[in-house]
């Protein structure tokens, strides 16, 4: 029975700091952390939560009583974020870091250093295949940051949005990937990508949230998840609280009813814009993930982002020798491709969408197009496969306000999830 203490807004509200802060000390009573070390556990700055609010008042609640509290950067596999970030994320200045947080270490994960991580064991084989539905049947080696195990107590603080790989982010994900080591993070990527990103977004009990939780449940030390859920606007609409199991179960619910639009019909041309938290493509993907379910057979994503001039600074080697593609791509040439990251993989085909190849002929038909608008060369999109257009010439406001000639214009991509009300004839449906 899921017990998550909440607390919600009114409808188009948002959170109070007192609501917040009666939250926080009804799921953490200041006597049950004395002389604890704590570590707080927070999300990149690729997404939107008063993530600041968080941690001071957490702080000021805990720092009094406990023997430490520092904090540690979800980063999966971002790059490490840099002081200045770092402070902008937790809404600090630095003269506040240096004095009334001087005692707050504020640590980056690394995911690709193997000293840096500890071994948990691996899930059998047997248990994936279950988990997976049967479609993978493998040992899989869980790792996570060993800095953890440094600390009491952890205590996991992050949004919760529709998500491409896992359905809805939150929870345990702040674990796996947040600061897990490549075994796992490459493995539920590709099953997540195996299923697909229309199948899987938007869906709570998805197999990759079967094996995030499995791993979850082998870190064995206490936990305490804070989940957000994020309103329009920014707007801090509810708060919940408990295991990470608990929290992220009622967050979700929340998170359905607030993150997806339906819309009644297809679009043949979508402008879906990444905001500057989106720095490079590996998260402005999200644009395209976020959206691909409203785009009509044969019809354009175009990704505009002016300031993205990167496809990403740890990924893009294997990117660039690979391109985007379909999952099928991928699949059907899997001697080719299998000892490329799976991650990677799963990314490439994210970023692609849906689409058929022919092994014969070597013909690969997308669904839709996506398109880049960005900082990025004609000649680096064509690289990696996508398509290309100058973002100088392509003006957001000639896109606004035309869904009824089967144009959509997205200000702001990558967290709200678009559906169609009836489901089309690639998912299964009809369109009608």
């Amino acid at each position: 029975m899921n017990t998550a203490i909440q607390a919600l807004a009114p409808t188009g509200g948002s959170l109070t700091e007192a609501q917040t802060i009666d939250v926080i000390v009804r799921a953490a009573p200041a006597a049950d952390y004395r002389g604890k070390r704590v570590i707080f556990i927070i999300p990149d700055g690729t997404r939107t939560a008063p993530v600041g609010l968080m941690f001071k008042a957490l702080h000021a609640h805990l720092a009094p009583v406990v023997g430490k509290f520092d904090v540690m950067i979800a980063l999966g596999t971002h790059p490490p974020m840099p002081d200045d970030a770092i402070n902008a994320r937790v809404e600090i200045t630095p003269d506040e870091r240096s004095g009334r947080y001087r005692d707050v270490e504020f640590i980056n994960h690394e995911w690709d250093n193997p000293s840096a991580l500890k071994d948990l064991g691996v899930i059998p084989a047997a248990e994936i295949r279950a988990l997976s539905g049967g479609l993978f049947e493998m040992d899989v080696p869980v790792h996570i940051n060993r800095r953890l195990y440094d600390y009491d107590q952890i205590i996991i603080c992050g949004p919760v949005f529709p998500h491409e790989v896992v359905g809805f982010s939150g929870g345990n994900k702040y674990l796996f990937p947040g600061v897990a080591g490549p075994g796992i993070l490459n493995f539920f990527h590709w099953l997540g990508a195996v299923v697909t990103n229309p199948m899987i977004i938007g869906n709570k009990w998805t197999a990759v949230r079967k094996v995030v939780d499995r791993a979850g449940a082998m870190v064995a030390l206490p936990k305490l998840c804070l989940c957000m859920v994020v309103g329009d606007g920014a707007t801090f609409a509810g708060l919940f609280a408990g295991t990470p199991e608990q929290a992220w179960d009622s967050a979700s619910e929340l998170s359905k009813q607030l993150h997806i639009t339906y819309k009644d019909h297809p679009f043949h041309t979508v402008l879906s814009c990444a905001p500057p938290m989106y720095d490079e493509i590996w998260v402005a993907g999200k644009c395209m993930y976020k959206l691909e379910p409203v785009i009509a057979d044969g019809g354009e994503l175009i990704i505009y982002a002016p300031h993205l001039h990167e496809v990403s600074v740890t990924h893009g080697g294997h990117i660039r020798r690979i391109g985007y593609h379909c999952r099928d791509y991928f699949l059907k040439q899997w001697e080719k491709f299998k000892d490329v990251p799976w991650g990677t993989l799963a990314h490439s085909t994210h970023v692609h969408g849906i689409g058929t190849y022919d092994e014969k002929t070597g013909i690969e038909t997308p669904r839709v197009r996506v398109t880049l608008a960005t900082g990025l060369t004609e000649a680096q999109c064509r690289e990696i496969n996508l398509g290309y257009r100058d973002w100088r010439t392509t003006k957001p406001e000639d896109f606004a306000n035309r869904e009824d000639e089967g144009i959509l214009y997205v200000p702001k991509a990558g967290e709200r999830l678009y559906h169609l009300r009836k489901k089309p004839k690639w998912a299964g449906g009809e369109l009608g």
